[in-house]
C-alpha cells in the first residue's frame, strides 16, 4: 500500500461510474439538463437518491424554485446529450429541444421522460443539505421507467470523445 494524493485514488476507484443527468424545471416552467457527477442512492425503503450542484449552476436556482428532478441514467447512444448537458448552461438556452431527445412527460411534475435512456427516475426532493459550494438535494423516488435493452453510458466514455 503506497500513500498517493486523493485525485490520483479517487480517478482509480470510482470507476466504472454511469453517466447520469438530472432535469429540473426553471419558475417559468422551463426545462433544465445538467450532467452529474455527484449522485447516489441514500435509502431503499422508501427509495431516495442524492444529487449534488453547484451553487453557481442554473440547476441549483430551479431546485430551489421547484423541488423535482428526474434522475436519468443515459444510454450509450446519449453521448451528445450528456454533453450539451454537462457544458452549456440552461440560462441560455433550451438543452432539450437542442438535444432533439424524444420524451415524454412523466407523472409526478411532468417533467420529460427521455426514450433513450437506459432509467429514468422521477424524484421528489424531501431534504437538502449545503456542502462547501454545492447543496445535496435528497429526492424521493415516486416513479421509475427502464429499458434494459440498451447499454448504460459510462462517465469513461464521455472522456473518450
Amino acid at each position: 500500500m503506497i500513500r498517493r494524493e486523493f485525485n490520483e485514488v479517487y480517478k482509480y476507484t470510482n470507476a466504472p461510474q454511469k453517466c447520469v443527468i438530472a432535469i429540473t424545471k426553471d419558475y417559468a416552467g422551463k426545462y433544465n439538463l445538467i450532467t452529474l457527477e455527484w449522485f447516489m442512492r441514500t435509502s431503499i425503503l422508501p427509495p431516495m437518491y442524492a444529487i449534488s450542484i453547484g451553487h453557481t449552476r442554473y440547476s441549483y436556482e430551479c431546485l430551489q424554485k421547484n423541488r423535482f428532478f428526474n434522475l436519468v441514467f443515459l444510454s450509450k447512444e446519449q453521448l451528445e446529450t450528456a454533453i450539451l448537458a454537462g457544458t452549456l448552461s440552461g440560462k441560455d438556452l433550451d438543452k432539450l429541444e437542442k438535444s432533439k431527445e424524444s420524451f415524454f412527460l412523466g407523472r409526478l411534475e411532468k417533467l420529460p421522460i427521455l426514450k433513450r435512456a437506459v432509467a429514468n427516475l422521477e424524484c421528489k426532493v424531501v431534504t437538502q443539505v449545503r456542502s462547501g459550494d454545492h447543496t445535496i438535494f435528497v429526492g424521493e423516488v415516486k416513479h421509475s421507467y427502464l429499458d434494459n435493452s440498451k447499454d448504460v453510458l459510462l462517465v469513461s466514455d464521455l472522456k473518450r470523445k
